[in-house]
């Protein structure tokens, strides 16, 4: 493995968030935080889950995630139940109207991305990018510090 200049992963890191913060910004106005939608986006994923397996992919404790697990659920975006199997543990799952916020949050910010690509880079470059997707996917899955084994390595 060869090592990697620590400045070459400052620009790239920099460039993403970058680009990351570029992209929030072109949010829908629909009044949630981002910890509101990154759970909707979660459970877009994972479909239905636990309070404690949300937390846990997100990070932060049960507790923290009190306040916005009940503004999604006034809104009706989520909706709770008890799991019976468990009656001790709760299940979250999206509702349709969650995911009909998600997915027009999701196309709001694919609208911009697609409108800068378009204005600020030639079709080589846009190729170039696109074939760097699986690369940053590849290093948003290190989880551990160990990247995932490359296909047929």
């Amino acid at each position: 493995m060869t090592a990697i200049d620590t400045d070459e992963a400052t620009r790239l890191r920099e460039a993403i968030m970058s680009v990351a913060r570029a992209a929030r910004l072109h949010r829908g106005d629909h009044g949630l935080t981002l910890t509101q939608v990154t759970v909707l986006g979660y459970l877009d994923r994972s479909g239905t889950t636990t309070v404690a397996d949300l937390a846990a992919r997100m990070h932060v404790r049960v507790q923290s995630l009190t306040v916005s697990m009940n503004k999604l659920d006034d809104a009706a975006f989520i909706v709770r139940r008890t799991d019976p199997d468990d009656r001790r543990r709760q299940l979250v799952e999206l509702t349709d109207a969650g995911r009909e916020l998600l997915l027009d949050d999701r196309a709001k910010r694919d609208e911009w991305l697609a409108q800068a690509m378009a204005a600020n880079l030639d079709e080589t470059e846009r190729g170039l990018m696109m074939l760097c997707v699986p690369l940053l996917e590849r290093l948003a899955a290190d989880r551990v510090g160990q990247l995932m084994p490359r296909v047929g390595s």
